[in-house]
């Protein structure tokens, strides 16, 4: 059974809802049979490599809501990140660009190393002020999830996986994603948002069902 999973590494509700898939796809009975692919989505595909300003004052634009309420909103998912054993540091996240990011996890992806570099790059940026539009610092985690510093840079410096990132998202088009997270189990049904540890278990479970249906039939 595949579960297919749209996020972008700066989506505050895609690290949480990541934490919560992996805690019940920990207690799935057959979860050695489940195969966890990652899928890119920005959530802003026009954005320069490092946003000026905070993510408070960014936020305050695009809601067009004060400061104070936009340090409420960070508040509000800091703490249900904090649920789940993570730790934003929302005041010193530097937003930008995600591209290279995505391309650097299809590159680790190649290499089985997806899971591993998706937790990397978003736990840096949540909780390590990592500047996600520049390459060096992108590089520079690499050798945490098994990729050389100098074969990440030169990735980077080329146009590789660009064609993947884009076909992510065309792909996203089709199946009518706009919003993330999603998860996408075996093409047949689908979650958005981080939603409970126990629906997730249900959906899991519902689609190992239907996929045993298949096999059987």
């Amino acid at each position: 059974m595949q579960v297919e999973i749209w996020s972008d590494v700066i989506c505050p509700w895609c690290y949480i809802g990541k934490r919560r898939f992996e805690q019940a796809l920990a207690g799935f009975a057959h979860k050695q049979s489940v195969q966890v692919a990652w899928r890119s989505f920005e959530l802003d595909p026009n954005a320069p490599p490092q946003r000026p300003g905070t993510l408070q004052e960014l936020l305050a634009k695009k809601y067009r809501v004060s400061l104070q309420e936009a340090a409420g909103m960070n508040a509000r998912v800091t703490a249900l990140a904090k649920e789940v054993g993570l730790e934003y540091h929302l005041d010193q996240a530097r937003p930008g660009n995600t591209l290279d990011a995505h391309r650097l996890l299809h590159f680790a992806s190649s290499q089985q190393l997806g899971d591993r570099a998706s937790e990397r790059l978003m736990l840096a940026y949540f909780s390590e002020a990592l500047p996600v539009g520049e390459r060096p610092a992108l590089a520079r985690l690499a050798p945490e999830f098994d990729i050389p510093e100098s074969d990440a840079l030169a990735m980077l410096a080329s146009d590789a996986y660009v064609q993947d990132v884009r076909a992510d998202e065309a792909r996203a088009a089709s199946l009518g994603i706009t919003a993330v997270p999603c998860f996408v189990f075996d093409e047949k049904s689908s979650i958005s948002g981080a939603q409970s540890v126990e629906m997730f278990s249900d959906t899991l479970q519902q689609a190992w069902e239907k996929s045993q249906l298949n096999v059987e039939g």
